[in-house]
């Protein structure tokens, strides 16, 4: 059996998809050009040479796995996932420490990032096992494992730490396990043990430094002995919960087991993430409640990412002629605050357009799903759906102060080979499927 068809496939390849991300791709490189110019109009970076070569690269590798014959990468998912995993074990151990995260290896000033690729690896694998087990939905086995998937690189990549593209794995997991028939009450825990995670995480950040005057109760959610004293309480209502629920059977009783176990855990990983982060990712949410705390520090990227985009207006001030990326006050403005440069040349009309071309390309995706009827491949398109919205609410809300700043690139317009190469892989593989559908 051949590994690639080439014949017919090309003939049934979505081109839109491909056309609407090679758009976005030439519009990143244009915009890193931009970002390399300086206030006198001198070149100062060749990042754009280097964005050049990725996209490339980039469109091989789509190229290539547009080729591939789905059912070869399910029947390799596990060796791939598990390739990946080692990889990120590697990199923890080993790997280039940058912006205070040890996520990157490579040689001299060449890199990659394993945790992108993971991403990939992770959408296989957790879709193989998934369609496979999908005669038996309802059962917890199946809802541990499949979390147990997803929250392994998860945890291997919070403890580099990089806290933003850890968080990536969690609406991977639950748009593949919504789609594949998690039961709906295990996809409800999912989501509230993730929400009061992200909660006692930023509590005592809003406690201590936002409020002129802190609420004394809230302490026992993260300071001791008080938070000892609560999680005593907990295992003594969860006790006395659960005979409730053995000895009475109403139904209100296992709703507050639910809800305990929900807290419970929630709490010690908020508390655990507080103790990972470092200082500078801690500044980060701070300044998401409130950029005037630091204006100069970690604030200042949100305060000139908005003037930024503020100031572009409707038409912009036009290609080339920014002047927030030209005089440097967009700390990493080729990366992370692509969207801010963009907004700030093409105005509110370029940004119309980026988020039509984004729109669009989801659409198409959104389509291939809805014409396949094999799981595993419903589960690829799912995951692939949920990197690209997640990637573009995040970044996009961090530009504009709604997010708090993580680090996530956007798609095709940020600079970074990882990312670039990592989406071009994810596309390949929606596009295979759709070629065979």
């Amino acid at each position: 059996m051949s590994i690639i068809e080439i014949g017919p496939v090309f003939k049934r390849t979505d081109w839109l998809i491909i056309a609407l991300s090679t758009s976005l791709t030439v519009i990143g490189i244009m915009f890193i050009y931009s970002s390399g110019i300086n206030s006198v109009g001198l070149l100062v970076s060749d990042e754009y040479k280097k964005q050049i070569f990725w996209a490339i690269l980039g469109f091989i590798l789509l190229i290539i796995t547009l080729l591939v014959k789905p059912k070869i990468l399910m029947d390799y998912a596990f060796w791939i996932y598990l390739g990946f995993i080692v990889l990120l074990i590697y990199t923890r151990i080993a790997g280039r420490v940058v912006n205070g995260s040890r996520s990157w290896i490579g040689i001299g000033s060449y890199g990659i990032q394993p945790s992108e690729f993971a991403k990939v690896a992770t959408i296989i694998f957790l879709s193989k096992y998934l369609s496979a087990t999908k005669h038996e939905p309802n059962t917890f086995k199946r809802f541990l494992l499949s979390v147990l998937i997803a929250g392994i690189p998860f945890l291997l990549i919070l403890a580099q730490p990089d806290f933003g593209t850890a968080m990536v794995y969690i609406p991977i997991y639950l748009f593949i396990a919504f789609f594949l028939g998690i039961n709906g009450k295990y996809l409800a825990f999912t989501v509230g043990v993730s929400a009061t995670s992200i909660l006692f995480v930023l509590l005592p950040l809003w406690q201590n430094l936002i409020r002129e005057e802190p609420i004394n109760i809230l302490r026992i959610f993260y300071e001791a002995p008080y938070v000892y004293y609560l999680f005593a309480l907990l295992s003594v209502v969860f006790i006395l919960a659960l005979l409730g629920h053995i000895y009475f059977k109403k139904r209100y009783y296992y709703w507050i087991l639910f809800s305990i176990i929900i807290i419970f855990i929630g709490l010690i990983l908020g508390l655990a993430a507080g103790k990972i982060l470092k200082e500078y990712q801690m500044m980060r949410l701070i300044v998401f409640f409130d950029p005037n705390i630091d204006p100069l520090g970690s604030g200042w990227h949100i305060l000139q990412s908005l003037t930024a985009i503020g100031s572009g207006g409707l038409g912009g001030k036009g290609f080339l002629l920014g002047t927030h990326s030209h005089y440097r006050y967009l700390p990493t403005q080729s990366t992370d605050f692509i969207f801010s440069i963009i907004s700030e040349e093409l105005g509110f009309i370029g940004v119309l357009l980026i988020n039509l071309l984004f729109l669009v390309l989801l659409f198409r995706i959104y389509m291939i799903m809805k014409s396949t009827k094999d799981m595993f491949s419903l589960g690829i398109c799912s995951g692939v759906s949920s990197l690209l919205i997640f990637h573009y609410i995040v970044n996009v809300g961090m530009t504009i102060g709604i997010m708090p700043i993580t680090g996530i690139p956007l798609w095709f317009l940020s600079y970074g080979g990882s990312a670039l190469l990592t989406i071009n892989i994810a596309l390949g593989l929606v596009l295979a499927i759709g070629s065979r559908r």
